[in-house]
This record gives C-alpha cells, sequence and structure tokens, in this order.
C-alpha cells in the first residue's frame, strides 16, 4: 500500500522518455502504475529507465524509502484510468493524438480523478476538448529526468477549475517536486520560453562559426548555469546590483538590451548544413559514451548538485535543496516500520529484521569489494529504522528532541559485492532513560534456500538529546516502553561474541 494518503495508483498514458520518468518517480515512492504505450519495445525501454531511476535515488538520500509499487502495462487508454487516484498523459506532441487518447481515457475513469499532461507547449485549452469532465484536466510540465528534477509546471485551461490545479499540486508535491502554478495560460509556459531564447542564439552561435557545441555548454556549465541552479536568474542581477540593489543593475546594463547583439527573434535555418555540424560536434562531445552511461553521469552530477543544496543554511537547504530536504522529511514522516510493538504483537524473541537493501554499485571501492565505510552506513540505516520503531517520527524530531550517536564500532567478517541482496538485525543489549546500546549484524542473504552469511556487526551507544539545549536528558516514557518491550522480548539471548570488542581484543 502507498505511504502516500490519497495517491495509491496513476494511470499513465504514453511511457517514453517522459512517461518512463514518471512512471520511476512514482513507483519509487511507492505508488501503484497502470501504464498504456503502444509500443512493443515500452517494457524495457521503461524499465532500463527505472533501474537508472533506482540507482540514482540509492545515492540522494539517506532518508528511507517506501517498498516500490508495481507496475502494470495495459493494452487500452482505458485500462490504464479504472480505479486510479490520477492520470498523467505523455503521448507525443501532436494535439489530434493527445485529445484522441484523453478522450477515450477520460470517458472511462472516475469523474473526480484528475487528469495532468506533460505537454511542453500545447495549449490545456485546446487539450482539453472533448474530454468527459475537461475542468478536470491541467497541464503538469515535467522536465527530463522527470525522477530527478523537482520542477513542473501547472497550466490550467479555460475549463479548468481551481481545485484542479490545487490537487495536481497536492500530487506533484507528495511525490518530491516542486509545483509552478502559471497565472496565465500562454504558449511554451514559463521555463520553454527561456530555454528556447537560449536556445535560438546557441543555434546562431554554431551556425556562424562563433563557437562549437562543446563551448557553448561549457559557457554555461562553468558560468551563469552554477548560478542558475540555486538563485536563478533575477536574484543573481539583484546582487550583480551591490548595495544599490537592481535598480542599479538596470540602470547599468538595461540600455544594453537594445545593442544588436541577439538574434532573439529569429533563428538560423536548420538546413543539412547546420545539422550536420550540429550532430557532429555534439558527437564529438559524447566521446562515444552510451546513452546510458551519460544518463547515470547526468543523474550523478544532479545528485552531487542538490546534495550540495540540501547542506547549505544550516541544513535547510537552498534552491532545489530546499525541496530535497522538504522531501526527506516527508520520507522520513512516511516511512514504515520494520515491526509494531505492542503486547498483542506475536514477534519471535529474536533479533529484529530492521533494514533490507542491495548493494549499490558506487559502495564498491577499487578491490571490487563493498568500501569498509558503507557496513557503517549499512549499520546505521538499520539503526534508524530500529529508532524509527520506537517512535522517533518526524512530528517527535520537530519536537526538539533526537538520539545522537555516542560511539559505534564496526567488526568485519565477509566480503560483498555490488548486487548483493544483503539485510540486518538488530539486538538490544542495554538501555535505560537516556542511553540505547544495540547490536547490528548485517548478513548476505541466502540464495536458493542456502543459509544466510555473516559479513559484518555493527555495535551502537546512542544518547537521548534535547537538540534545543545540546544535552542528554531521559526519552519519553512511551518510547522507553517500546524499548523495554523489544528487549524483555529479546531477554534470552546470548549476547554476541563481537559485542564489546575493541580493535585487536581476541573473541570471548
Amino acid at each position: 500500500m502507498s505511504p502516500i494518503p490519497g495517491l495509491q495508483r496513476v494511470g499513465l498514458l504514453g511511457g517514453g522518455v517522459i512517461g518512463g520518468g514518471w512512471a520511476a518517480r512514482f513507483l519509487l515512492n511507492g505508488v501503484d502504475v497502470l501504464l498504456y504505450d503502444p509500443d512493443p519495445e515500452a517494457p524495457r525501454k521503461v524499465g532500463e529507465i527505472i533501474a537508472g531511476a533506482r540507482r540514482a535515488y540509492s545515492k540522494l538520500t539517506m532518508a528511507p524509502w517506501p517498498a516500490e509499487g508495481t507496475l502494470t502495462f495495459v493494452s487500452t487508454p482505458e485500462a490504464a484510468v479504472v480505479g486510479v487516484d490520477f492520470v498523467q498523459e505523455s503521448a507525443p506532441e501532436r494535439l489530434d493524438l493527445k485529445r484522441k487518447i484523453l478522450g477515450a481515457a477520460s470517458a472511462a475513469a472516475d469523474p473526480g480523478v484528475v487528469f495532468g499532461s506533460s505537454t511542453s507547449g500545447l495549449l490545456p485549452t485546446e487539450i482539453q476538448q472533448g474530454m468527459t469532465h475537461p475542468e478536470r484536466l491541467v497541464v503538469g510540465h515535467p522536465f527530463n529526468p522527470v525522477y530527478m528534477l523537482p520542477l513542473v509546471e501547472i497550466c490550467g485551461g479555460n475549463a479548468t477549475s481551481e481545485a484542479t490545479k490545487a490537487r495536481a499540486a497536492e500530487v506533484y508535491s507528495s511525490i518530491g517536486m516542486r509545483p509552478l502554478v502559471l497565472r496565465k495560460e500562454i504558449d511554451g509556459f514559463v521555463a520553454d520560453r527561456l530555454l528556447e531564447a537560449l536556445w535560438r542564439e546557441a543555434l546562431w552561435l554554431v551556425n556562424d562559426g562563433i563557437a562549437t557545441t562543446e563551448q557553448i555548454d561549457d559557457a554555461v556549465r562553468f558560468g551563469a548555469g552554477l548560478r542558475w541552479s540555486f538563485m536563478g536568474t533575477f536574484l543573481v542581477y539583484r546582487i550583480a546590483g551591490g548595495e544599490a540593489g537592481m535598480r542599479h543593475f538596470m540602470a547599468q546594463f538595461g540600455p544594453s538590451l537594445k545593442w544588436p547583439w541577439t538574434k532573439l527573434m529569429d533563428v538560423p535555418e536548420l538546413d543539412d548544413v547546420l545539422l550536420e555540424k550540429i550532430v557532429g560536434q555534439s558527437d564529438d562531445q559524447a566521446n562515444g559514451v552510451g546513452i546510458r552511461e551519460l544518463e547515470a553521469l547526468r543523474d550523478d552530477c544532479l545528485v552531487a548538485v542538490m546534495q550540495g543544496l540540501r547542506a547549505v543554511d544550516d541544513g535547510a537547504g537552498y534552491g532545489a535543496g530546499t525541496v530535497l530536504a522538504q522531501y526527506e522529511k516527508a520520507l522520513f514522516d512516511r516511512a514504515a516500520v520494520p515491526a509494531v510493538v505492542d503486547d498483542s504483537a506475536a514477534e519471535v524473541a529474536g533479533p529484529l529484521r530492521t533494514h533490507s537493501t542491495r548493494i549499490p554499485t558506487d559502495w564498491v571501492d577499487y578491490n571490487g569489494h563493498t568500501n569498509d565505510s558503507r557496513y557503517a552506513q549499512l549499520s546505521c540505516d538499520a539503526a534508524d529504522a530500529f529508532l524509527r520503531l520506537i517512535g522517533m517520527d518526524a512530528a517527535y524530531l520537530r519536537g526538539g528532541h533526537s538520539w545522537f550517536t555516542a560511539e559505534s564500532h564496526i567488526s568485519y567478517l565477509a566480503q560483498s559485492k555490488a548486487g548483493d541482496a544483503v539485510h540486518v538485525t538488530t539486538q538490544v543489549l542495554h538501555h535505560d532513560a537516556k542511553r540505547l546500546h544495540v547490536f547490528n549484524r548485517m548478513y548476505l542473504t541466502g540464495r536458493d534456500g542456502a543459509d544466510d552469511t555473516l559479513m559484518a556487526t555493527g555495535e551502537h551507544m546512542y544518547l537521548h538529546v534535547d537538540t534545543e539545549i545540546g544535552k542528554s536528558v531521559p526519552a519519553p516514557q512511551n518510547m522507553q516502553d517500546r524499548i523495554v518491550a523489544i528487549a524483555d522480548r529479546q531477554a534470552g539471548l546470548d549476547r554476541p561474541p563481537q559485542a564489546g570488542r575493541y580493535v585487536g581484543a581476541p573473541r570471548s
């Protein structure tokens, strides 16, 4: 079941680059997906996009991801919208095709289901003609890769209701996106109009032999593009005006807007000569690297930028980093706990299985095995799951309390490599009002009936802290009660031989 209230299943109409990106974002947020695309290659293509998204998400945040939703391919638009809570259309940019698909799908969907269109330029007033209940159609224009970039432009047509816009914004926000609701309907919306201006100038610079495609890209990625990623345009120019601000900037640089620098209202003829020049230069830029490798590099760079922006302003984030910070909190708040602790729970009196995953490719070092530091991360991920189990949710953290690590010890017992399925169990060794001492066992999960292999252990001491004053304080009584319930069930377990060891000490 999806962890997002009111969003259990979505219908997707179209499974190309954009539709596949939507599928990945919804699925990895725990939402089931029904997908219609007549292309017989759609399952393969969408599967590769999802694999890339899964790889990127494993690096993006340490917040707990929900169990993935299920993906089901269907044979008609109507079948994709039955019993869904939201629909996203991503068919090719042909008005007649979009109208045909949306007309059929809207007649089969429940009347209250909102439809979003991924169109990058068609007006929603034109698209919604012929729909059943056209007031529930809104443009929800994303950016590639959909599963990474948070921006989604929301634009309504003449028939679109305000409730439709609000519902679309709610859905997109719940899956980690940043909705931008346009005030008016306009060709190209906002972002693409800005991109189009840059694209026109870039084409002229190549056409006139001023710069190559690589030089133009360098001009963006080593210059203004870095500023754009966190401040956009107007705030950057506001700063450029110094203490006098935007008024001084406009007085100084405004007149240059009338200089004959730009060919903004013109575009070079895209004849074979210019086309071959652009294709050849862009192929040289790729330097033989395949599309999937380029996508992975793009995603890694986006992760790095967003994580960097996430870290500023005392962890509150800035720009896209703020969206990531808020998304992490939502993931944490929605995270499923590994077990339920109450008097009626019929749990085995053993270590709790708190975490399961596969070793990501970027955890592997030059020896081809998992790097030492990643075992600490794996153990800490399991400890975080245990802390959620005893009540450390988002509301608790907002209340000014947390558990801080005071001491850790990792023992390495076996090797693991990329792709290995692993899981972690947790045992309470000691606890009091302020302290929690846990022991984690990290296993290679056995295949085809084989036994699990103990590959590492992690021992951690946590202190319960008032984060406002930075001092340890007793945990809330209900949290202490949950710890006691688990510890009592585990009272008969033997003390692990690695527990309490220091480096070089013999095992008992």
